[in-house]
């Protein structure tokens, strides 16, 4: 019989034996290395060895293999295979534990996304409270996986913010240079109006200016600093995992994968400090009351200064006009599909990898943005209703008829379901931001923040402000919250105050962010999809006649907004359409 904790294989089949002798009788291996040879009385089939009853017992108890499938007498292979003496994937690992040096990593743990050591694994990291896996168990599917597609992404997407920040710096340093230029030219234009006396306070002046403009070009040179240092070891790391990958080296890659998250967060927070700085521009007012007051004055003039710091993407006060082109459509209906496809929700977790939800078929999709095509479906067993992502490999869904929040991983262009979430009520949209969740409830009406552990944060049940909220989505600072009986978008910050509302709907379902701040919304009522701004205040149309547009969500590297319909008409909820817009 097969211990519970794992699936046992339907057939075991072995593509080599061992000679006539050893195929009669199976003996233990783990005895077989150190001891005498003992006959086999059950199989692991994690490890793929024979074992003695014994070692059955000992790999019962054993904290890192209790969970093991184990095969009794009667159900274990009974001739021994190549594959079982020698395992396919050797341990190789060499890459010590920054908290046990003299311990080499060899295990992962899958709740806290850390790579492990044995005395980690003993001591922090117990089956009983972590799921816990040996790496040359689980990182052959590493490779030319969607996790590595999607950090290498990560890692260009770094490299481009740098190059392009410091294009930025020098474009607006060398617009405040020529200002301070201009400055100094009013300068000389002003002494010379004056006498002598004003020597010393002209000098002043000049070394204000300069002094700037040296602080301007110090920290001009410490952002190309930081932007080349992050570019230099971006690209070495790239390049190890690129490495890597070509030569199926899948245990030290899976490590690289992930110490490279890591460093992935670091430059992120680096590249985003590199935003705070503020480079102004300026000009020279003369001082009219220094002809007759010379004597009182202790200065020249005075600065003026407007800043230059780019702007970082807050809330947009107006909607600028935008020309928008169909690009196609996309069919995301598949064989294992019982009907007509329903698409409330969808997720973009890189330019070429669309997460979609179908109501209708209780599923979530994969699809490739690229060949146009789904790669990948999980079957769930009640309405998922919406769709964020978590991490780069991980995503959560609103289960509303459970009442629970079911969270997903994505490993090897394959859907797995994870651990589900208990919540207080008929969850139905959800955004992941900073680690923190924000659920909007139609039963009861109201707004929840959720730690990713399931901790609440905060609670909003406002009578006057929420009647049906639908769907939510959220960023550094601002939360918008779609409710399709009170008609309205409602604006809030992360004290889950209210900042502003937009009443210019009939039917707000789905609803997205842009780059730039604004807001998409799927006016259902009207066939339209309205752009809002970022305060709530104005709003536009900028796509019309469409067929009862229900999901949405926005591409920023490529300008695209894929829409949904639910018309219950297989020609149009079949398919997402594709649209530019620029």
């Amino acid at each position: 019989m097969a211990v519970p904790g794992k699936k046992m294989p339907k057939t075991f089949s072995s593509s080599s034996t061992m000679g006539s002798d050893e195929d009669i009788k199976v003996y233990c291996q783990p005895c077989d290395c150190d001891g005498p040879r003992l006959p086999a009385h059950g199989y692991c089939v994690d490890c793929r060895e024979h074992l003695c009853d014994t070692c059955l017992a000992a790999h019962k108890r054993h904290t890192l293999s209790r969970h093991h499938t184990l095969l009794d007498k009667n159900s274990m292979p009974q001739t021994m295979s190549s594959a079982s003496v020698h395992p396919s994937q050797p341990d190789n690992l060499t890459k010590p534990c920054p908290k046990h040096m003299k311990e080499m990593i060899k295990f992962y743990c899958q709740n806290h996304e850390a790579l492990l050591c044995s005395v980690c694994v003993i001591l922090e990291h117990t089956v009983t409270s972590c799921e816990v896996n040996y790496i040359p168990y689980i990182s052959d599917q590493i490779l030319n996986s969607t996790e590595h597609q999607v950090i290498l992404k990560a890692m260009d997407t770094i490299t481009e913010q740098c190059r392009k920040k410091s294009e930025d710096v020098k474009k607006i340093t060398a617009l405040s240079n020529s200002s301070l230029t201009d400055v100094l030219a009013d300068i000389k234009t002003f002494r010379t109006e004056i006498n002598q006396r004003l020597d010393e306070l002209e000098r002043q002046a000049e070394d204000a200016a300069k002094t700037i403009q040296q602080e301007n070009n110090k920290n001009l040179k410490a952002v190309e600093t930081t932007c080349e240092g992050v570019t230099k070891s971006l690209k070495t790391l790239s390049d190890t995992i690129k490495h890597l990958n070509t030569t199926q080296k899948a245990d030290k890659l899976f490590m690289e994968l992930k110490l490279a998250e890591q460093i992935i967060k670091g430059y992120k927070k680096r590249v985003h400090h590199l935003a705070a700085y503020d480079v102004k521009e300026y000009s020279f007012k003369p001082n009219k009351a220094i002809s007759t007051l010379l004597e009182k004055e202790r200065s020249l003039g005075t600065f003026t200064k407007k800043s230059l710091k780019q702007p970082s993407p807050s809330p947009a006060v107006d909607v600028k006009s935008r020309q928008t082109s169909h690009q196609g459509e996309i069919c995301v209906q598949t064989s294992k599909d019982k009907g007509r496809c329903c698409i409330p929700r969808m997720t973009l977790l890189t330019p070429d990898l669309l997460i979609i939800i179908d109501w209708r078929n209780y599923a979530v999709k994969m699809v490739d943005t690229c060949s146009q095509s789904v790669t990948a479906q999980l079957q769930l067993d009640t309405e998922p209703c919406d769709v964020t992502s978590v991490t780069s490999i991980e995503l959560a869904v609103t289960l509303p008829q459970k009442q629970n929040i079911q969270f997903i991983s994505i490993s090897s262009n394959k859907l797995k379901k994870k651990q589900t979430l208990k919540v207080d009520g008929k969850c139905y949209g959800i955004s992941c931001c900073q680690g923190k969740l924000f659920v909007s409830f139609v039963e009861p009406a109201k707004l929840q923040i959720l730690g990713t552990y399931g901790t609440i944060l905060t609670t909003v049940r406002l009578g006057s402000i929420f009647s049906r909220p639908v769907y939510v989505t959220s960023k550094t600072d601002s939360i918008y919250v779609s409710d399709w009986e009170m008609k309205t978008v409602t604006k809030f910050n992360w004290q889950c105050e209210v900042t502003g509302s937009y009443g210019g709907v009939t039917w707000p379902l789905g609803i997205t962010l842009s780059d730039d701040g604004t807001v998409f919304i799927c006016d259902n009522q009207r066939n339209v999809i309205e752009e809002i701004a970022g305060d709530c205040t104005t709003g536009k149309v900028v796509l019309k006649d469409l067929n009862d547009p229900y999901g949405i969500c926005w591409c920023a590297e490529t300008s695209k907004l894929y829409v949904s319909c639910y018309t219950k008409q297989d020609k149009h909820d079949n398919f997402l359409q594709v649209f530019k817009l620029s």
